[in-house]
């Protein structure tokens, strides 16, 4: 299972990678293999302002539909409507081309409880669920 390092990861398996330009965010490679495969993601609507912890999109698989979460209070900049043709790109490469959202942070923004990629390991471990290499 890859869990790159220098995102923060939300313990509802949402990731967040921040830069001077904003937030983009995701599901982590644990929440698409838990899903199986992706066949619909509603995305976020541009400009829409969401709270740290606010349902924002959804993606739907053959065998359930998953809820992403805002890991930082925000106005929504842009959202992946390569997503909308192709849904697999969630499964295929979730920190990269399967990116949901990006996100310009509130002044003093709040988020959600965020992990390092140790600490959310380390979650999924305690939780129960599959070792993570």
């Amino acid at each position: 299972m890859n869990l790159p390092d220098d995102l923060q990861y939300a313990e509802t398996h949402e990731w967040m990678r921040q830069d001077s330009t904003g937030a983009t965010v995701g599901i982590t490679d644990y929440a698409q293999g838990e899903l199986t495969d992706i066949v619909f993601v509603e995305l976020p609507e541009v400009n829409r302002h969401v709270d740290a912890g606010e349902e924002m999109a959804s993606v739907e698989s053959v065998k359930a539909v998953g809820y992403i979460y805002a890991p930082i209070a925000g106005t929504i900049l842009a959202r992946n409507d390569k997503l909308s043709k192709e849904p697999e790109l969630v499964n295929q490469d979730p920190y990269g081309e399967g990116w949901i959202a990006r996100l310009k942070p509130d002044d003093n923004a709040e988020t959600v409880e965020l992990l390092t990629a140790q600490a959310y390991r380390d979650k999924l471990e305690t939780d129960g669920e599959e070792t993570i290499e």
